[in-house]
């Protein structure tokens, strides 16, 4: 194992997953098995690198006012619980088959993307469970029957594989909640740092962590994380999507391939 080419590879990653408000777990593991790490290490190792790189694009996300918190603190719980879970029981869950599933969702996700969203009437959904929220300046509307379930669902998935769970959160608020790029961005990079550090106690409880190689390559993310958010800043909108889109179609052609090696 190169470490240096490793670090090198972590910091490119977590340039463009930052960028689209993504932790880029898919990828870290990719890197991590390819270098020889086994994979229940490069899981635990991908959330320890995954939960820096998120905290260092938060700081400038936060700085911006792109972090909306009343969100992030509705759908992250669910999240950040069942990640604990999915880490903790990732010995009994079937790899293979999760990562075929979550690669098909990945794809079907990243298609989404590109298309055109219409705006929805704000005076729709005046009932229990329709969130009505504003916020920078911008309002949306958060159905709480469909997004909840689905970041809980989410969450136990990522924390079994040891990816952040953003290639569907930042979907998941722009297509169903109507949310802002930008916002979405930023408060996807508040909730994916507490989501990995759920899934990677749950992956550490089961003793499948490596200090020596995990501290300098999240070192590198880091790094890589401040670089990401300040590009997310100044990239337009519709190029932020197009790169959210084929980088998370990558990712499931990627975990698609790993899926079927295995």
């Amino acid at each position: 194992m190169n470490i240096y080419l490793l670090m090198a590879t972590i910091l490119a990653i977590a340039v463009l997953m930052t960028m689209t408000g993504r932790g880029g777990g898919n990828f870290y593991v990719l890197a991590l098995v390819l270098s020889g790490l086994a994979m229940k290490q490069a899981a635990t190792t991908g959330q320890f690198i995954l939960m820096f790189t998120a905290l260092a694009g938060m700081l400038i996300f936060q700085k911006n006012r792109l972090i909306d918190w009343k969100l992030a603190l509705i759908i992250e719980p669910p999240t950040s619980i069942m990640a604990f879970f999915g880490g903790y029981l990732s010995d009994y869950i079937d790899g293979p088959n999760l990562k075929l599933f979550f690669a098909v969702l990945l794809f079907i996700a990243g298609i989404l993307m590109l298309i055109k969203i219409k705006e929805r009437p704000r005076d729709r959904d005046k009932k229990i469970g329709y969130w009505h929220r504003k916020f920078h300046g911008q309002s949306y509307i958060v159905n709480l029957w469909t997004v909840i379930p689905i970041t809980a669902m989410v969450g136990l998935a990522s924390g079994a594989l040891g990816i952040s769970g953003g290639s569907f959160k930042v979907p998941l608020m722009i297509l169903l909640c109507g949310v802002p790029m930008r916002i979405a961005v930023g408060t996807s990079s508040a909730m994916v740092a507490v989501t990995a550090l759920m899934g990677f106690m749950g992956h550490a409880s089961r003793g499948h962590f490596e200090p020596g190689i995990a501290i300098p390559l999240a070192a590198a993310a880091v790094i890589g994380g401040l670089i990401g958010s300040k590009f997310a800043l100044k990239t337009k909108t519709k190029n932020l999507k197009k790169i959210f889109a084929y980088t998370t179609m990558a990712a499931s052609i990627f975990m698609l391939v790993n899926s079927l090696m295995n």
